[in-house]
C-alpha cells in the first residue's frame, strides 16, 4: 500500500484522490469454447488424428474404407486415401512420416505414406483391431484386436508383428505413457485398464475403472491417465505413478473419447449420445463446460 504524506489535503487533492479510488479495475473477459466450422468428410467417419507438425488431421471414415485428408489451416479436404475394409482408428508416427489405420472388418492396419497419401502398405494383426498408438520414440506400435483380447506389437522400421499380448476381455483403446515404459489398453469386458510395461512386453497391473471403458488418455507430464467409461457416464483419474482410481468424474451421456490440451490443463470428452464435450479442469477434476457438438461424437 501506498501511503500520500505529501499531498496537501486542498479540495483540488481531494477530488484527484477520490478519482483514483473509483477508477474501475479492468478484468479480462475469456471467450468461451465454441464450435467454429463443421468439415464435410467421408460417411460415418470414426476417428481423428494430428499429424505432429499439426498441419494435417486424418479422419477414418468407416462406411466408405477411406480416410479424409484435412489441411488444417484452411479446413479443406484436400485428399480422400482408400484403405481396409471398416476402419475405425488412425494414429501418425511421431516423425509424421506414416499414418496406421486399423480396419476392423479385415484384421488388418493400413500403411499411409502421408508424403503422397497413399497406402502403400497392409499389417495383418489380430480380430477386430479397434486402436492403434505409436511408442514416443516411433520404434513401436501397439494395436487393440477387440475379438480376441489382444495386443500386437508392430515393429514400425519393418512392418512385422514382433509380439501378440494378451490382455482384459474386449480391448478397445491403447495409449503409451509420455516416457514410452507403459501402454494402458481400455477393456470394455470387463472394466478394467492393462498396463503394460513395454520394455517386457508384459501386463504388470490391471486396474478396475468404470463400465465400458473405451477411450484412455495420458496427461502430458505423465502423472495421470484418463479414462472413459461409457456405460456409466464417468471419467476415471488415475494416479500412474501409483496405479489408483483417485477420481471419478461425471461427464455426458455415453462418453466415447477423451483428450488432453497440450498443456495438460484441460481434458475434452466426447459424449456419444447427448451431442456434446464435457471440458474438464484437470487442476480441479470439475467439470467447467460443456459444448454442443455435431451428431454422436
Amino acid at each position: 500500500m501506498t501511503t500520500f504524506t505529501t499531498i496537501k489535503k486542498s479540495s483540488l487533492s481531494l477530488a484527484a484522490a477520490g478519482l483514483m479510488l473509483i477508477t474501475p479495475v479492468t478484468t479480462p473477459v475469456f471467450a468461451a469454447p465454441a464450435v467454429v466450422d463443421t468439415i464435410t468428410v467421408g460417411e460415418t467417419p470414426h476417428s481423428v488424428a494430428f499429424s505432429p507438425n499439426g498441419k494435417k488431421a486424418y479422419v477414418a471414415n468407416r462406411a466408405d474404407d477411406t480416410v479424409s485428408a484435412i489441411t488444417v489451416a484452411t479446413g479443406d479436404v484436400t485428399d480422400t486415401i482408400s484403405v481396409g475394409d471398416f476402419p475405425v482408428s488412425v494414429a501418425f508416427s511421431p516423425n509424421g512420416k506414416k499414418a496406421y489405420v486399423a480396419n476392423d472388418n479385415d484384421d488388418t492396419v493400413s500403411v499411409i505414406t502421408v508424403a503422397t497419401g497413399e497406402e502403400t502398405s497392409t499389417i495383418t494383426v489380430g480380430n477386430g483391431p479397434q486402436s492403434v498408438a505409436f511408442s514416443p520414440n516411433g520404434k513401436k506400435a501397439y494395436v487393440t484386436n477387440m475379438w480376441d483380447s489382444t495386443v500386437s506389437v508392430i515393429t514400425v522400421a519393418t512392418g512385422d508383428v514382433a509380439d501378440t499380448i494378451t490382455v482384459g476381455e474386449l480391448p478397445y483403446s491403447v495409449a503409451f505413457s509420455p516416457n514410452g515404459k507403459q501402454a494402458y489398453v481400455a477393456n470394455i469386458g470387463g472394466g478394467t485398464v492393462s498396463v503394460i510395461t513395454v520394455a517386457t512386453g508384459d501386463v504388470a497391473d490391471t486396474i478396475t475403472v468404470g463400465e465400458s471403458p473405451v477411450s484412455v488418455a495420458f496427461s502430458p507430464n505423465g502423472k495421470k491417465a484418463y479414462v472413459a467409461n461409457r456405460a456409466d457416464d464417468t471419467v476415471s483419474v488415475i494416479t500412474v505413478a501409483t496405479g489408483d482410481v483417485a477420481d471419478t468424474i461425471t461427464v455426458g451421456d455415453y462418453p466415447a473419447a477423451v483428450a488432453f490440451s497440450p498443456n495438460g490443463k484441460k481434458a475434452y470428452v466426447a459424449n456419444g449420445v447427448d451431442d456434446t464435450v464435457s471440458v474438464i479442469t484437470v487442476a480441479t477434476g470439475d467439470v467447467t463446460d460443456t459444448i454442443t457438438v455435431g451428431n454422436y461424437p
